[in-house]
């Protein structure tokens, strides 16, 4: 069993990981954690069933207690000896990645959760750029957190292009949207802490969850909601977390703050997910972020957001949709934003519902997880990014593979010919020409190949000359080709030139190549094929995502006794019918994500 050592520098920053310890080990990772000693630590050892070795660990740079706590982090390394370890947080991630680098552990990883480099200034600031390029040098690869995170510390030359990844959309962990949906018992317990908070039914609430400081956005908070006050007299502030001494707001806002009467404190709580349904509204008006757990713990609950642009935070909303945007630092804007909020409920509601959705597609903790765990499995295989999968698919093996698709395309071809005139036939009886639906597509290496496939939607159009959405010009035959798979069958045609096979990952758009992340891009290593991994396992069911970690597996699991056993069970859903669209659209939403990514891969050698 391969083992796993991550490292935080509180025991407060292990709720990062909950649920990761399972994950991991139903996949077979041993892990164990190293934080500095708290309270939590005990709790989390024991919901996780994981060994936390307790190292002290101080936020604030000191000689002293650094050394000692990087000669205990060797200590640790050596007694555990993991096959790979992942430190993140500034001081964990530094003194972590030293002593893993020290120690020798094969495989190195930093999560990069933010920059607190990004609102220091002078000697410090200079200080906190060392340190992370020291933390990003020991480490093999560098998870950051979200796409923004990543390209602020690729401009800031704390770490290159391709050593980063982002797992999924962004977050480590993503989050168990059930905890915070509007559920019966969610909402109950939300109305039992609203009685000990002595908060009155039917008053508009803006809410924050979080430390009370600076970096947060916190004084800006307070000037927003004084102002936003003067015209709704009912409107109260409910600030869950707490003031800290590492970055204090200014003595006479944290008074204000305490002594005004329609601003409650919570003090910080085990967990704030009943609080959510309290709310109406959430502002997150921070200066820097590595990601946001609580824009999208708030969506989850549906409820809107307003946020700021900053790095990190401004990949945790759909602008528009589930939330909305400010400038970092302007209050006008931001009493703006809350207030168009608060006058409109049923905006309120409609953004409610979409960040419900896309918070439930996103960033699902067991998807985010299922990305983590194949990123692992590949790292631990030892199959390099840069690698064309020769080890997989090559020599006798990559003619093997051919023969096969060789030699049921003989056995198969003279007893589909019939179907593919009558199919050809009444596509042209009934919707006309052209018969088949051609289609430029990245293949093996991303090269562009024409994939041929029947028609199955019309050619209707609005006034304007734009096209129908899909699901208007889908008609009943094509819904029936698509249900049944039979439109896929002019790929033989691909498969026959070799620019296809059999199984393999499924081909998809060419503007879809910049969008993808470092290891979603390996899906191109191998020839795409009619089906795959991931069409037997959810095929449009399923997300982006974990799509794309269906066919990495494939990528590095392949052989032919699995291409046999995929091409039976293809067979099985399609005469099932299972899983043809997402949904609420024909097939597949359109794949959004890292805009620019492979693109820049390219020019730098990752994938030739």
């Amino acid at each position: 069993m391969k083992s796993i050592l991550y490292g935080v520098t509180t025991d407060v920053s292990l709720v990062f990981y909950t649920g990761h310890a399972k994950a991991l080990k139903a996949a077979g990772f041993e892990t164990a954690f190293v934080t500095a000693p708290g309270a939590f630590s005990q709790q989390f050892a024991h919901s996780e069933g994981v060994t936390v070795f307790a190292v002290p660990m101080r936020r604030p740079p000191s000689i002293v207690s650094d050394l000692c706590a990087f000669l205990k982090l060797v200590g640790v390394i050596r007694k555990v000896r993991p096959d790979l370890t992942n430190f993140g947080t500034p001081k964990a991630g530094l003194l972590g990645n030293l002593a893993a680098f020290f120690c020798r552990v094969p495989h190195r990883i930093y999560t990069l959760h933010g920059l607190r480099l990004e609102t220091a200034t002078g000697w410090n600031r200079w200080m906190l750029a060392i340190c992370e390029k020291i933390a990003c040098g020991c480490a093999h690869q560098v998870v950051c957190v979200s796409p923004s995170l990543r390209e602020r510390a690729i401009e800031l030359e704390l770490v290159k292009l391709e050593k980063t990844i982002v797992p999924a959309r962004g977050t480590c962990n993503g989050i168990e949207v059930e905890r915070f949906s509007p559920l019966p018992m969610n909402v109950a317990r939300s109305e039992q802490i609203r009685k000990t908070v002595s908060l009155s039914p039917g008053v508009p609430v803006l809410g924050f969850v979080g430390r009370l400081t600076r970096d947060k956005g916190i004084c800006e908070l307070f000037e927003a909601f004084r102002a936003l006050r003067r015209q709704r007299q009912q409107l109260h502030l409910l600030l869950v977390g707490d003031f800290e001494a590492s970055d204090p707001v200014p003595r006479t806002v944290r008074d204000a703050i305490e002594q005004h009467p329609a601003i409650i404190r919570t003090g910080f709580v085990a967990d704030a997910s009943p609080y959510y349904h309290l709310m109406d509204l959430v502002a997150v008006p921070t200066y820097r972020e590595g990601f946001s757990l609580v824009s999208i713990e708030a969506q989850a609950a549906g409820i809107p957001v307003v946020i700021t642009e900053a790095t990190g935070i401004v990949d945790s909303v759909l602008v528009g949709k589930s939330g909305l945007i400010v400038p970092v630092g302007d209050i006008p804007a931001l009493v703006n934003a809350i207030g168009s909020l608060l006058d409109d409920p049923l905006r309120r509601a409609a953004m409610g519902q979409a960040g419900q959705e896309w918070v439930s597609q996103e960033f699902a903790g067991d998807k985010v997880r299922a990305v983590v765990v194949n990123e692992y499995d590949r790292l631990l295989r030892g199959t390099p990014t840069t690698d064309r999968c020769q080890a997989a698919q090559s020599g006798w093996q990559r003619a093997a593979k051919r023969g096969l698709d060789l030699t049921v395309l003989a056995l198969s071809l003279p007893l589909l010919l019939p179907l593919l005139a009558i199919i050809a036939l009444v596509i042209r009886v009934s919707m006309g020409a052209p018969i088949l639906f051609r289609q430029q597509r990245p293949g093996r290496d991303a090269r562009p190949f024409t994939l041929l496939k029947f028609r199955t939607m019309t050619d209707d159009r609005y006034a304007n000359g734009n096209p129908l959405p899909d699901a208007q010009r889908l008609p009943r035959l094509g819904h029936f080709l698509r249900n049944t798979s039979l439109d896929e069958l002019p790929e033989l045609w691909n498969v026959l030139t070799g620019e296809m096979t059999l199984v393999g990952p499924r081909p998809l758009l060419m503007q879809y190549l910049e969008r993808y992340t470092r290891g979603q891009a390996r899906r191109h290593l191998v020839r795409p094929g009619i089906t795959g991994w991931a069409q037997i396992n959810g095929r449009n069911a399923i997300s982006w995502e974990e799509k794309f970690a269906l066919d990495t597996w494939y990528v590095d699991h392949w052989n032919l006794i699995l291409d046999f056993r995929i091409l039976v069970a293809t067979l099985w859903y399609v005469l099932r019918r299972e899983n043809v669209s997402h949904t609420g659209h024909a097939t597949m939403p359109e794949f959004f994500s890292n805009p620019g990514g492979c693109e820049a891969r390219y020019k730098a050698g990752v994938l030739q």
